[in-house]
């Protein structure tokens, strides 16, 4: 009886099931390429470093950009502006010892200041920076060295400045005014729509996609500003 069940194909399937499931598990983990891997060690070979605004009470957003971009698997260092010398020694550190290979800065308010200072000093010690965001810079900057792209999100309506270029200056600026679209200096860090760009622009560089850095639509408004 058995025999005939075997040959009319009723234990056939069952063992064909078998003999697949034998086959999967005999296959290493790491024998299957998966598409995430090369953007996971990208990411991981990505530092970028976020620069609060003064008395680390008014740019709370950016904890928020910190935690989306550690999902994604990235090494973030968030912080003071006043610590900005500091962590160019520490980022150029890990630049020359190979442990980082792509270095990114944003900073919001002070923290936008400081970036063409630290994008300046990284260029002197040998490790250029990938990509800077600014959120609304409070004083009128200038930038020197290199540096891969510099965006500079500002309320010109407040108390936002555009960024300049002197003739040291080797690298992509663009500037972009968002107070036309509801932004406001306390909010454009918290903002969802502004926290998306900033870390598609990071995903650009830091994982070879299209740059798609565009002004954000004007019937999007700001949320209410969180202290």
């Amino acid at each position: 009886m058995d025999v005939i069940q075997f040959r009319s194909g009723r234990w056939l399937r069952p063992l064909r099931w078998m003999a697949v499931a034998i086959l999967l598990m005999a296959v290493p983990v790491g024998a299957v390429a998966s598409p995430g891997n090369a953007a996971s060690s990208a990411a991981a070979d990505t530092h970028v470093y976020l620069l609060r605004g003064v008395l680390n009470i008014f740019s709370l957003g950016l904890d928020e950009i910190a935690a989306k971009l550690r999902q994604q698997g990235f090494s973030v260092t968030i912080a003071n502006y006043l610590s900005w010398s500091s962590l160019a020694d520490e980022a150029a550190a890990e630049y020359r010892s190979g442990r980082t290979r792509t270095i990114v800065l944003v900073g919001h308010s002070s923290g936008a200041t400081v970036l063409p200072d630290m994008v300046a000093r990284l260029d002197r010690l040998g490790a250029p920076v990938k990509l800077a965001i600014g959120l609304d810079s409070v004083f009128r900057t200038s930038l020197s060295g290199r540096v891969g792209r510099y965006i500079n999100f500002y309320v010109a309506n407040g108390n936002g400045e555009p960024v300049a270029k002197t003739s040291q200056f080797h690298g992509e600026l663009e500037n972009i005014d968002v107070g036309k679209i509801g932004m406001a200096h306390l909010t454009i860090d918290k903002s969802e729509i502004m926290q998306r760009k900033v870390i598609g622009a990071i995903d650009a560089v830091a994982l070879s996609r299209p740059k798609p850095v565009v002004t954000p639509r004007a019937e999007v408004s700001a949320p209410a500003a969180r202290r």
